[in-house]
């Protein structure tokens, strides 16, 4: 790999983890370089802006979330709704804003951003749906799938933005269960 393609990796990530843990408005295209061990200047060579740093963290965060998917239902079949809401609201992911999943983490910023990222976005978030939808056992219709694929992703991204704003361990604890609990009642339900 160039050196090149390394300094982009390097700053994607930067940026991924800054965005997530900061926000658009709480990280700088300086703090972004620095955590990536690069200049400024070679900051805006490989991003052109910060606008174009939010993006590309986006498209690279929202493409490790189509990646997980597929390797949850290989390790855990029919059961894997369970255990990714399991991680998914789980203590450790839910702490690790830095790092944790772009869905929750980045969404209030894109919600900001300009149309052609929310159109990205969109793209993106349709294509993470079709994958849940995939993995809904039984043979219901494709639109069906998709519909409680939105609406399980929307429980969960609900459910551990509310968890992370949330004070006392006590209410953590209850979102939580409660939405996993609507989220996997949302795949098991039928269709009226």
């Amino acid at each position: 790999m160039k050196k090149s393609e390394q300094t982009r990796i390097r700053l994607i990530e930067s940026a991924s983890n800054g965005f997530r843990r900061a926000g658009y408005a709480g990280v700088g295209v300086d703090s972004i370089a620095k955590e990536a061990g690069v200049t400024s200047g070679a900051f805006y060579a490989h991003m052109g802006s910060k606008d174009g740093a939010f993006r590309a963290a986006l498209c690279s965060s929202l493409d490790q979330v189509l990646v997980t998917l597929p390797k949850f239902r290989e390790e855990h079949g029919d059961d894997w709704p369970i255990a990714f809401a399991d991680y998914y609201l789980g203590t450790e992911h839910r702490m690790d804003t830095e790092n944790g999943c772009a869905m929750a983490g980045l969404s209030p910023d894109v919600v900001r951003a300009g149309d052609d990222v929310k159109q990205e976005y969109a793209a993106l978030m349709r294509r993470i749906a079709l994958e849940v939808a995939k993995g809904i056992p039984g043979d219901g219709q494709q639109t069906e799938k998709l519909d409680k694929a939105w609406a399980f992703l929307s429980t969960l991204i609900g459910a551990l933005t509310i968890a992370r704003a949330a004070g006392s361990d006590a209410v953590v604890s209850r979102i939580c269960a409660a939405g996993k609990s609507a989220a996997l009642a949302i795949l098991e339900s039928r269709s009226q």
